[in-house]
């Protein structure tokens, strides 16, 4: 039996599988298609199926057709970077829901779900599992109302259960209108400029290849479980991270702060307490 990676082409995806198969672990990914999967460095060493969660059907048993999978790391959700869309509620929560619910009833027994910082809402400071959560946007209480249904499930069907809250990462293959991605962009174009925001935010941040890495610990273990920040622990200002960024790369350009208002949908200053994860990591 192996481990399926549903979202496996997506940004955190690749590298999840990428990690995955480091640890020389046996891979069914899948995603909503082949073509773009085969472009992927990992294609010929996983056993790949193609699903597009769009298209569900309900008289087909998932749990055989991903190959009785032994765990499952489902990072598959549609119409990012968009955070404020009814249609996380309204669309996607219900096929997500249902796909989780058909592998369960047909065998599985260990999931690893990823979150979001942002059902933490408009709260401020550092923002442990224990707090209440307080989703303000579209996409937050969808993920929200997924992982109390989740919950649930897994209490009923005596399941391991893991509600990974990712924050914020960056790297290779991000989506470009992403921060990072823009700045390497400007970077790469010798633009003397770059326009963002105040960068007065406060937020946390950590590579995708450590993401990837810290994800995948916490999927294998079984004895921290429940909702679990993945991040780096470590607050930092917007402005003066992207500063470190560019001196790290070895470039030069002038940062234009204050072009950007800053987004509503987010608390100014926030970071993750990364108690629970580094109790992982102490036992991985």
């Amino acid at each position: 039996m192996g481990i399926l990676v549903t979202g496996s082409t997506g940004f955190i995806g690749c590298y999840v599988v990428e990690e995955l198969l480091r640890r020389g672990l046996d891979v069914i990914a899948t995603g909503s298609s082949e073509e773009r999967a085969k472009q992927c460095t990992w294609y010929s060493r996983v056993r790949f199926r193609e699903l597009d969660i769009k298209k569900l059907d309900p008289d087909i048993d998932y749990y055989h057709f991903f190959y009785s999978p032994e765990r499952m790391i489902h990072l598959a959700w549609e119409g990012l970077p968009n955070y404020t869309g009814s249609f996380h509620v309204e669309e996607n929560l219900p096929r997500h829901i249902m796909l989780i619910r058909n592998l369960v009833d047909n065998g599985l027994k260990d999931i690893t779900i990823s979150g979001t910082c942002f059902e933490y809402g408009m709260q401020e400071g550092c923002l442990n599992e224990g707090m209440e959560a307080q989703p303000s946007n579209f996409y937050a209480v969808a993920k929200n109302e997924l992982r109390k249904y989740t919950e649930k499930l897994a209490t009923e069907k005596a399941i391991y259960f893991r509600w990974v809250r990712l924050f914020y990462m960056y790297g290779k293959g991000q989506n470009p209108k992403s921060l990072i991605s823009q700045l390497d962009t400007a970077l790469e174009k010798g633009d003397r400029s770059f326009n963002m925001s105040g960068g007065e935010q406060v937020r946390d941040f950590t590579p995708v290849e450590k993401v990837a890495a810290m994800l995948v610990s916490i999927a294998l273990q079984e004895e921290v479980t429940g909702i679990i920040n993945c991040c780096s622990g470590k607050p930092v200002k917007v402005k003066d991270f992207v500063t470190n960024y560019v001196q790290e790369k070895g470039k030069e350009i002038k940062l234009n702060i204050g072009y950007y208002p800053y987004a509503a949908y987010e608390p100014m200053c926030f970071w993750g307490d990364d108690s629970k994860l580094q109790q992982i990591i102490k036992v991985v």
